[in-house]
């Protein structure tokens, strides 16, 4: 669909807009955090606009806005949306609003810099997912992290220096062999255009080392092991918010870049190289649930349950090579990818959720320990409603979006190889195991202590937070097809690309 109405563009340049009109007096402006909620609001609304008006019968890009940026090296500014981008950008923006509100009180702090640190990323974030032309990907995919690394610097926890520089290193590191990947595809293909790369023909030599550089620019984001030791670092000194957006909205960056940059334009060397992410796949679901089952600190434990969720994904992505040589049907591989990306927006949103309760619970007794409580249940019992609930959608409860997406994975992987269908379910058991764990010891049982006995339950605002996520993950977990839908088309193109071979 090409369309008059710049609706992207307005999508990625209000909230950016919005936060620099949060700058204006500083610390000073009053309006500072009804502005916010009000530019993450309509930017919500409008992304809603996308889903109405979005085309569920074609793989062809969407909303499409074209024009020169840079004319001299022939890069434009080129915007469209596919199946796999749209439902990535109402998660940018929902997500945004969340965080805003979870701010509201919290940040006393240079709020207006907090809220506008995110509404910048927001604006880059939905950029990133709609930018068809390298060029403009890139400058956004790294533009993003600045302010992500100011949130986590400035309203960070004690040691959020050396998660910051951390963060930064690992990202940096990956970003550079990004930049030469796009380069040379430049120089093979003539053109900056994303889409040209798709059809590009590549030697295997060619499409080896590309692969790699995808893979290593990518997988630090996701992040795969063994690049993942930055993530519980980030979370566990990052502020709430920077933790949501992170977990919901930056990791899955890097799925999407596996989508939209790996699979179709290195099909090759993914089928020759697809043991290697389905083994370190298979490693982040088990053996980072083992790590989750012993952490003290409530955020690391869902940091790295996070990392084992997203294991998922790149599971369902690379198993298709398997599951095609195996059937003759393929219908295998378009469950795996749909509940890949099934995955990806359901860990959205229960990652946000179970950041949030914790947040919550920090507000009120500064400590993420799980020593530090025990029967909150008994002075904050709509709070334990909410976290248990969530808890449960983290370890895939029937009925939750929780259980969709990583059920759709699992079933197709039983076409691809029993082993890895094996080893993916055993995810089931560890998810249950650390999330129950977690519950049993911070909200059950006899009050622990006089901090968890002075404790008051949740407010409005806190309820409506927690509440809007609640509903959405019970939607998805009964309801999945109006997500699944707008996917289809893309998944089969995207699969159609990955059978055909370029050499």
């Amino acid at each position: 669909m090409i369309i008059d109405f710049p609706l992207l563009s307005l999508l990625i340049w209000l909230p950016i807009i919005g936060g620099v009109a949060v700058l204006v007096n500083g610390d000073n402006n009053p309006w500072a955090r009804p502005l916010s909620l009000l530019v993450s609001l309509l930017t919500l609304v409008l992304s809603l606009g996308l889903y109405i008006g979005f085309d569920n019968t074609t793989y062809e890009m969407q909303f499409v806005e074209q024009a020169p940026w840079i004319a001299t090296f022939d890069i434009n500014y080129f915007l469209g949306i596919d199946g796999f981008s749209m439902p990535l950008i109402i998660l940018t923006a929902f997500a945004t609003v969340i965080v805003v509100v979870a701010g509201w009180q919290v940040i006393q702090m240079r709020p207006s810099q907090y809220m506008a640190a995110f509404l910048i990323m927001e604006g880059l974030m939905i950029a990133v997912f709609s930018s068809l032309d390298a060029i403009l990907f890139y400058v956004f995919f790294e533009a993003m992290l600045i302010p992500l690394f100011l949130v986590i610097g400035i309203w960070g926890g004690p040691n959020r220096v050396y998660a910051t520089i951390k963060f930064f290193l690992y990202t940096l590191f990956g970003s550079v062999f990004l930049l030469l990947a796009l380069l040379y595809l430049h120089h093979v293909a003539g053109s900056f255009s994303i889409l040209d790369y798709h059809d590009v023909a590549l030697s295997m030599e060619e499409q080896f080392w590309l692969f790699l550089a995808f893979l290593i620019a990518f997988a630090v984001k996701v992040p795969m092991w063994p690049v993942h030791t930055w993530l519980p670092d980030a979370h566990v000194e990052a502020p709430t918010g920077g933790s949501v957006i992170l977990a919901a909205i930056t990791l899955k960056i890097g799925g999407y870049g596996l989508i939209r940059f790996a699979l179709p334009i290195t099909p090759d060397a993914s089928l020759a190289l697809d043991w290697l992410v389905i083994g370190l796949s298979l490693t982040a679901v088990v053996y980072i649930g083992f790590v989750a089952l012993v952490q003290k600190d409530m955020k690391k434990l869902i940091a790295y349950s996070s990392i084992a969720h997203m294991g998922f994904v790149t599971l369902g992505l690379f198993i298709v090579f398997r599951i095609f040589a195996n059937s003759s049907t393929g219908s295998g591989a378009v469950l795996a990818v749909e509940g890949a990306m099934v995955q990806m927006i359901s860990h959205g949103f229960i990652a946000t959720a179970m950041f949030l309760c914790v947040g919550v619970l920090y507000d009120r007794m500064h400590t993420r320990e799980i020593s530090a409580y025990g029967g909150v249940a008994n002075t904050m019992p709509i709070f334990a409603g909410f976290a248990v609930f969530f808890a449960m959608a983290n370890a895939g409860l029937p009925g939750t979006s929780g259980f969709v997406g990583e059920f759709m994975v699992i079933l197709a992987a039983f076409q691809a190889n029993f082993w890895f269908a094996f080893f993916a379910a055993i995810t089931l058991i560890l998810g249950a195991a650390y999330s129950l764990w977690m519950v049993k010891r911070v909200i059950f049982g006899e009050v622990s202590n006089d901090n968890v006995a002075q404790l008051e339950d949740i407010n409005r605002r806190e309820f409506w937070m927690l509440a809007s996520l609640a509903i959405i993950i019970l939607a998805i977990g009964l309801w999945p097809a109006p997500l699944t839908e707008v996917m289809h088309a893309s998944v089969e193109h995207l699969l159609t690309q990955v059978s055909q071979s370029k050499i």
